[in-house]
């Protein structure tokens, strides 16, 4: 049995800390799509929209097959932070003024329903998920009394304002000081809003499969790569999703919950792609509040607690984001998560996990769910912006209100075909331009030689004379070649050291060392330049 690939199970060679609980092995396995089907919806992606999607479609009779290019919940949903929350990572101020306050009201009132729904669900389904409800606390990047404080202070007064008109109970509460933060930067002040939760994404996830697996109208079908998602006919549309293995799935509807949909253009040039670093700290139980911390810095930093054992909790923290493809520099941004917390929570202990992940940023703060674009029976979920796990939630009920012809008032506020206000034009224009320049990788070569390599780097080696070649050289000194093109937009990738990846600088996709795709809007893999990679991909994909 040949050795499986790490980027079967998720989408970096870093672990998440959700596996130090609920480890790849506990996963269910579920058969390759071998022949063609008949179904209602056909849903792309296992992570938690298409998991939510299924759930709300199959509680309904609908009849549901889902599919996974990889394993079960390999993407982004295992490699969250975990917060379910109301806020929106622009703050509220700036949602307004983007989508107005009915619309700002709208997004409140959607990820309110999602971050209860977790809860309505796991309760029904006895998911033992370390739900919980727990206070936000917003606070300033600045010590109290430097340059920067007062400024923040101001705007936080404003937004407890503003989010209280949206309906989130917010208060500013002059030197609010957070149980358990003991070092000497005093960043007292916060706004406080409750009715925010957390919980264990994995296990909440997998618990709602174990659900659906039970379920006479849902299969799943795993290692089973779509390559193609088609509306057929004029009056009585159907929808064929086609595999890269030459089975079609024929249904009335399809829903791509895949992070980005995999299509070349359309609401993928409204995205921005951001890496965003995570790491995992053993805390004494019960030392520091049970809370979500977010502060002012841009890229902000975000906290959360989970469980380790019967002694410990893991503090987790977030924060330094980065465009896709655009900077290699992980070792220190780890570091600086490291040093900002143990210069607050002095009982810090041991850094058990280091990971990363991808966010999705629409130009208008807003999220992309529904029907695609030009589609009348495909839907799609994106632009999380950061509130991955609320976005999905709800685009479970979204979605499955619009198929089932169901009235749904948050349909306008995502709908992936909406118009850009006149005021974001230059910012769109801006992000068009910052896209095309990426293509200057097609002149930069990472590496002059081969040898240049050490065991267990990559580069981009790029001759004049020919098309560049992404090389990657194994622990035991083998040489893998891939096509350095993008298979999506033949963006030329960059190798990222720290996940062992290749990552597109244009449109976020990435791909495994082996070349295996961990992310669209590519849909395949890389193209082997030989025939030893060729066999190293064939592998990773089928072990």
């Amino acid at each position: 049995m040949p050795n499986k690939s790490h980027f079967l199970d998720t989408s970096g060679e870093n672990d998440p800390v959700w596996i130090h609980a609920e480890p790849y092995s506990k996963r269910p396995q579920f058969p390759k799509l071998t022949e063609d089907l008949n179904t209602d919806v056909c849903v792309i992606g296992s992570g938690i929209a298409g998991v939510s999607t299924s759930y709300e479609l199959v509680s309904r009779g609908v009849k549901v097959v889902m599919l996974e290019a990889r394993d079960i919940l390999s993407g982004e949903s295992g490699r969250t932070s975990g917060h379910l929350s109301s806020g929106i990572d622009s703050g509220f101020t700036e949602l307004v003024s983007k989508r107005g306050k009915d619309g700002a009201r709208k997004a409140v009132e959607s990820h309110l329903y999602a971050i209860n729904r977790v809860g309505e669900i796991s309760k029904q389904l006895n998911i033992d998920c370390e739900y919980r409800q727990l206070p936000g606390y917003d606070i300033s990047q600045y010590e109290k009394g430097q340059d920067g404080h007062e400024d923040d202070v101001k705007e936080f007064k404003e937004e407890a304002k503003i989010m209280n008109e949206l309906g989130i109970k917010a208060s500013y509460q002059d030197n609010f000081a957070i149980r358990g933060w003991d070092g000497k930067i005093d960043q007292r002040d916060a706004v406080t809003y409750p009715g925010q939760a957390t919980f264990h994404p994995t296990k909440y996830i997998l618990g709602v499969i174990k659900w659906l697996t039970q379920q006479p109208n849902f299969q799943c079908y795993t290692r089973t790569r779509v390559m193609g998602v088609e509306e057929k006919g004029l009056l009585n549309k159907e929808v064929k999703v086609s595999t890269e293995a030459g089975h079609i799935i024929t249904c009335k509807n399809a829903v791509e919950a895949t992070c980005v949909p995999l299509q070349k253009l359309s609401v993928v040039a409204e995205l921005k792609y951001y890496r965003t670093y995570c790491i995992a700290v053993r805390v004494p139980k019960g030392s520091i509040e049970d809370c979500l911390i977010y502060d002012s810095m841009d890229p902000y930093h975000y906290v959360r607690f989970t469980a380790c054992d019967e002694k410990d909790d893991y503090l987790i923290i977030g924060g330094n984001d980065h465009k896709v493809g655009q900077e290699n520099e992980a070792e220190q941004r780890y570091s600086e998560l490291e040093s900002w917390v143990r210069a607050r929570f002095t009982q810090a202990g041991s850094v058990d996990y280091r990971w990363s992940g991808q966010t999705f940023e629409p130009i208008d703060y807003t999220a992309f769910i529904g029907k695609n674009q030009g589609q009348s029976h495909v839907y799609i979920c994106t632009g999380d912006f950061g509130n991955g796990l609320t976005h999905g939630v709800l685009a479970g009920k979204l979605i499955a209100d619009q198929i089932t012809g169901v009235p749904n008032e948050w349909s306008k506020l995502y709908n992936p075909s909406r118009m850009p206000p006149l005021s974001q034009v230059p910012g769109t224009i801006a992000h068009d331009v910052e896209i095309n320049m990426q293509y200057k990788r097609f002149l930069q070569s990472d590496i002059h030689d081969i040898e240049d390599l050490a065991p267990g780097s990559g580069g981009v080696l790029n001759p004049t004379t020919k098309s560049p070649m992404a090389v990657y050289k194994d622990d035991a000194g083998n040489v893998h070649k891939f096509s350095a093109l993008c298979p999506h937009m033949k963006g030329v990738v960059c190798w990222n050291n720290d996940e062992k990846s290749w990552d597109c600088p244009v449109h976020g996709s990435r791909f495994g060392k082996d070349g295996v795709g961990v992310m669209g809007p590519a849909k395949g893999n890389l193209s082997p330049a030989d025939e030893a990679s060729e066999a190293l991909l064939k592998q990773s994909s089928a072990a």
